[in-house]
């Protein structure tokens, strides 16, 4: 049976995952890309390198999200955003690291963060690391699809 998921089913499933991939369009072809992602209700939120998915947002900030569960072919839900890409900088962008990576660290495991098994959060100095751009996009319009 095929159907549409109810706005709390598309709710519940946006929050509960935390991979999505980023759909972008620089006109003459599209370009998908898998990122991490937090949610809080009215953005979505994730990182990433200088690249071309940022080239292109930059210069195309209307873009579709993706998100799936599936246990088999003919058992799955899926929602698509579609929203508009915003680059955060200082203050923004700080705030925005910190809601993500409370969504995602908890997701790695103890050999994937440093000093995280004793308990310590790292005497790690990235003062001078190039951090990743940190990245939102404000949903527009969201809808969902299942079968099951």
């Amino acid at each position: 049976m095929l159907g549409t998921l109810t706005k709390e089913e598309i709710e519940n499933i946006i929050m509960s995952q935390s991979l999505c991939r980023v759909a972008c369009s620089d006109a003459k072809k599209p370009y998908v890309v898998p990122v991490s992602y937090a949610y809080d209700g009215k953005y979505i939120y994730f990182q990433s390198k200088e690249g071309k998915k940022i080239d292109i947002l930059r210069k195309n900030p209307l873009v579709c999200i993706e998100i799936d569960l599936m246990s088999s072919m003919n058992h799955w839900q899926c929602i698509l955003i579609n929203g508009k890409f915003e680059e955060l900088k200082a203050e923004e962008a700080i705030k925005a690291r910190e809601i993500l990576f409370n969504k995602i660290l908890t997701l790695l495991t103890s050999s994937t963060i440093p000093d995280i098994e004793n308990g310590k959060k790292g005497n790690i100095d990235d003062s001078n690391r190039i951090k990743p751009i940190m990245c939102r996009v404000l949903i527009i319009e969201k809808s969902g699809r299942f079968e099951k």
